[in-house]
Formats: structure tokens, C-alpha cells, sequence
């Protein structure tokens, strides 16, 4: 997703034109307009984005580290890792999954479109002297080439799937299996339907700095459900104080239902799935509103 059009440069007339495109903005977007995702390849959103990432103070961008470390100890279980094992981590972000398996001794590659979080994923390697076995590569997951597959296990977490329509959702799935050794796995994290909130909504606030900007802006939030296609659509308006500017963000998620994930990843190419509802029990703050599902190829 590219940024807002900008507006005209004069700073009373441009407000005047940002809110008046607001205003006259169309009832509720389509799913997946302009691409329906945040922009991660940004270079300023990637880098307020990278701090969210770092922000032990909350879980909305990375889960905290008492929590992460238990997802591992769990994923290095379920999908039967070892030292020598090769691990496929998409939509890696700065690399917190991927490093801590290769400190457990596997191979890892990580594929994220953020530069910020790949830049931050390489340095943390380096960090901890794992850099010689994992690799951060910056790039759109749905057009790579791994020279290194097949791998022994991939991961896909934080719902991070959902952000692609069905079809689109469909064929990384596939490129997943086909990048993994016969019998290896897959573990995917997604929203449970039930507990996503289907009532469209409004809200706004303001902030002197965030992850929309390091200037004062005013936040205009709406959410909505589109029961046809079981989508959640967020349209985000940006009005960046100083200029006028406005950004429109549209965040599109699919939701699945347990059957509908199940004969996502067997019409992908896997064979066994499980899936683990409420994290398996973990000790995750919000463990309750997702599924993870296992699933081994072919």
C-alpha cells in the first residue's frame, strides 16, 4: 500500500481539502482496497513500526519475551525441530523467532518487506553470534526464491496470513509445502472467528508521536464487517496537524473458519493438521482469541 495522495502545499487550503476529502469519502471500503495492508515497506512507518516491535510494554506489534519463549518451546515440540534443522520463518519481522532457533542450533531463514525489521533482524544475528546460520532476507513473502529449501518447518504466526485474500492466501500456502522435505510442518496462527469483533465501529484519538507519524496527529478509526465475505476492513485517516496532510490507511483481514483453515492447508498440499485452540493453553494474554494450526506436508 502506497500513502495517501498528497494534498496542495498552501497549509490552510490543504486542511480545508483533507477534510472535505474525508467527508465525502465513500460509505465503507472494499475489501482489500489498495492492497489492504499496512504500509511495512515504508521507510518511516517501518521504522515507528520496528520501535512497536521492541516496546516490552505491550503485545500489539511483538509478543513480550516471557511469552515468546514459551511459543518456542512449544513450536521446537510440535514441529519436531532439532539442532541441523532448517526453518522457514515468514513475515519474520526483526527476526525474535527466527534467532532464537538458530541459537537452539537450526538454520533459519527469514523473509519480512520491512526494511527497518530486517535491518534490526541482521544486527540482533550479529548480536548474538548466530549471523553464520541465519539469513534476512527484505522482500514481498508472496514473489521470493529460496535457494535454501526445502526446510524441515515453517512458520507463519500472528495471524499474519490473514492479511492476504483466500486466493492469494491459497498459493503461499502451496509455496510453502512446496519449500518443505516431505513430512515437514507448518504452523499457523489465526484469529478464531468466534472471538473477532463483527460490529462496525468508529473512534478517534489524537498524538504528539506514534506509529503513524513523529508529529501531532488526529486518528480517524472505522471498522467493518462484511458478512458476505467474512472480512474485517479498518479505514484509518491520518490528518497530520502540521500540514494538513491526510494518509488513508485500509487493513483488511480474512477470517477462517476451523474448517475453512483445515481445507485451506490440505488443498495447499499438507496432509495431517491439527489445530490448537487458545494456544494450546499457553500463557499468552490474548491466547483466547487464536487458533494455531500444525499442519505436515505430504
Amino acid at each position: 500500500m502506497l500513502p495517501a495522495e498528497r494534498m496542495p502545499a498552501t497549509p490552510y487550503k490543504t486542511l480545508r481539502e483533507s477534510l472535505w476529502r474525508i467527508y465525502r469519502r465513500a460509505e465503507r471500503p472494499q475489501p482489500w482496497t489498495n492492497g489492504g495492508n499496512l504500509p511495512w515497506d515504508e521507510p518511516g512507518f517501518a521504522e515507528r513500526m520496528l520501535r512497536e516491535h521492541l516496546d516490552e510494554s505491550h503485545a500489539a506489534a511483538s509478543r513480550r519475551s516471557g511469552e515468546r519463549a514459551a511459543q518456542i518451546d512449544w513450536l521446537w515440540k510440535r514441529l519436531a525441530l532439532q539442532p541441523g534443522s532448517r526453518v522457514y520463518d515468514v513475515t519474520c519481522g526483526p527476526g525474535l523467532y527466527s534467532i532464537e532457533f538458530a541459537k537452539r542450533g537450526c538454520a533459519t531463514v527469514g523473509i519480512d518487506i520491512s526494511p527497518a525489521a530486517i535491518r534490526h533482524a541482521r544486527s540482533l544475528a550479529a548480536e548474538h553470534g548466530v549471523d553464520g546460520s541465519c539469513r534476512f532476507v527484505e522482500a514481498d513473502v508472496r514473489g521470493v526464491d529460496l535457494e535454501e529449501a526445502p526446510f524441515d518447518a515453517a512458520l507463519f504466526l500472528y495471524g499474519q496470513l490473514a492479511v492476504f485474500p483466500r486466493e492469494e492466501a491459497a498459493r503461499l500456502c502451496a509455496e510453502i509445502a512446496h519449500r518443505l522435505a516431505p513430512g515437514g510442518r507448518l504452523a499457523v496462527e489465526l484469529l478464531d472467528r468466534e472471538r473477532v469483533d463483527k460490529k462496525n465501529s468508529s473512534w478517534w484519538f489524537t498524538d504528539d508521536t506514534g506509529v503513524w507519524g513523529d508529529t501531532p496527529f488526529l486518528h480517524l478509526g472505522e471498522r467493518f464487517w462484511n458478512e458476505e465475505t467474512q472480512t474485517s476492513t479498518e479505514r484509518i485517516q491520518i490528518v497530520h496537524l502540521e500540514t494538513g496532510v491526510v494518509d488513508e490507511i485500509i487493513l483488511s483481514d480474512q477470517t477462517y473458519s476451523t474448517e475453512e483453515a483445515f481445507e485451506l492447508l490440505e488443498g495447499a498440499g499438507f496432509d495431517t493438521v491439527h489445530a490448537y485452540p487458545v494456544w494450546d493453553g499457553l500463557p499468552i494474554y490474548d491466547a483466547a482469541e487464536w487458533t494455531v494450526y500444525v499442519a505436515t506436508k505430504r
